[in-house]
């Protein structure tokens, strides 16, 4: 199986009231369980062992060094704050679905939208794949898109910012 489609085995189990689910498909085998309550999905055995080796060891040592060099820690805030006054005024376009994420109508063809791109309410800016269904994704206001938020053929979650666009 591809990885994309394993993705899309996660996001239909955790979507739906299914608590587990098995694939044994040519000797791979799937196995995707969600805790009651939770809305995380699991995928065993590829998929369990390396998401919690990538992200438990990257946030120890993340909190070591903030903690241990103040200084540093309270510099890096300040150009945040500076972004995040800049980005107040601004419309984000949101993702309306879970799915993935495309800039353009096919992976031949100029992205729909760039930064500096002019659009109007009716503005198609991407689209968002879920189920095999493409969707087309609207502006839904008048102005400039300032920032790309999304990378192209990244699986986005629902209400996720794609674009941010300084209205007029």
């Amino acid at each position: 199986m591809k990885m994309h489609e394993i993705r899309e085995l996660i996001r239909l189990v955790d979507e739906s009231e299914i608590d587990e689910f098995e694939l044994d498909n040519d000797g791979t085998k799937i196995v995707i369980k969600k805790k009651v309550g939770e809305r995380r999905a699991v995928a065993a055995p590829q998929v369990v062992e390396e998401r919690p080796a990538v992200s438990e060891p990257a946030a120890q040592p993340v909190a070591a060094p903030t903690a241990s060099v103040p200084a540093p820690a309270k510099e890096a805030p300040a150009p945040d704050a500076v972004e995040a006054e800049d980005e107040s005024g601004l419309h984000q376009i949101v993702s309306p679905m879970v799915g993935t994420f495309y800039r353009a109508p096919s992976p031949d063809s100029d992205p729909y939208v760039d930064k500096g791109s002019q659009v109007n309410e009716k503005t198609i800016v991407c689209i968002v794949e879920a189920m095999k269904l493409m969707n087309e994704i609207e502006a839904e206001v008048k102005g400039d898109i300032v920032k790309v938020l999304a990378e192209n053929g990244q699986l986005v979650e629902y209400g996720q910012p794609l674009f941010l666009v300084k209205p007029e």
